[in-house]
């Protein structure tokens, strides 16, 4: 890892792939300018840039962003590793006054909607020494049965992260990023890949559930094994027992 360990973060890369996301993606950008505007309250200095990777979108995503201070990149790649990769690079471009050292870089998805408190609270725990941090993702209960959202709540106890891997909810200084080799060129898992070689370089990794990102409970997702892939096999398995 690269030297300035110890300096206080001074500016924020917010970086968020959309494919094909009109439908979530403005409660996405509200949150997320909700949670931008407490973190200038709580953390007063720090700067913010945010970009939205719009990849491949044929929908109304593009028309979305343009009416949020966003900056956006229009990408063909159809990879969430290339679209999160390409988003970080262009947002540090931005901030290429600011050292790496200096510089956290924080990514969600467009399905997704993170609390008030989600990038404040990714900054106090990087004040504590951390280098990464891994934050905890939720299925929106709307999308799922009463029994599901019950077996949810009740195999994540709160206070108890499992330390699972999430873009949707990731965040790690600038500096540790470069040299853990960026997210992958992968349609999947981009983010599980760069978390360990971050820990191969010797990254300080945290979990928390503090402030836990509520992403779409849908069954089919954008990837063959993302996150709705495991909602659809929790929702199969709970099914399954239900009926003995």
């Amino acid at each position: 890892m690269t030297a300035a360990e110890s300096d206080a973060v001074a500016a924020v890369a917010i970086v968020v792939p959309v494919h094909n996301e009109a439908a979530l993606l403005g409660g996405c950008l509200a949150a997320l300018d909700a949670a931008i505007a407490h973190t200038r309250r709580t953390h007063p200095g720090v700067r913010v840039v945010t970009v939205v990777v719009l990849d491949a979108c044929t929908d109304a995503s593009a028309q979305i962003a343009a009416s949020w201070p966003v900056q956006t990149l229009h990408i063909d790649a159809r990879n969430v590793g290339t679209a999160r990769r390409l988003g970080v690079a262009a947002a540090l471009a931005a901030l290429r006054d600011v050292p790496l050292g200096a510089t956290w870089i924080a990514t969600t998805d467009g399905d997704s909607t993170v609390p008030a408190a989600w990038l404040s609270h990714q900054l106090d725990v990087r004040a504590a020494g951390v280098d990464v941090v891994l934050g905890t993702v939720r299925p929106d209960f709307a999308d799922l049965t009463v029994e599901h959202a019950a077996h949810w709540l009740a195999t994540h106890p709160r206070g108890r992260p499992a330390g699972n891997v999430h873009g949707a909810n990731l965040g790690l200084r600038a500096d540790v990023y470069i040299a853990a080799g960026e997210f992958a060129d992968l349609d999947q898992h981009e983010d599980v890949e760069l978390v360990r070689a971050a820990r191969a370089v010797g990254a300080r990794v945290h979990a928390t559930d503090e402030a836990e990102v509520v992403t779409s409970g849908r069954f089919w997702g954008r990837t063959a094994g993302g996150y709705a892939a495991f909602v659809r096999a929790t929702h199969e398995r709970i099914e399954r027992e239900a009926q003995g």
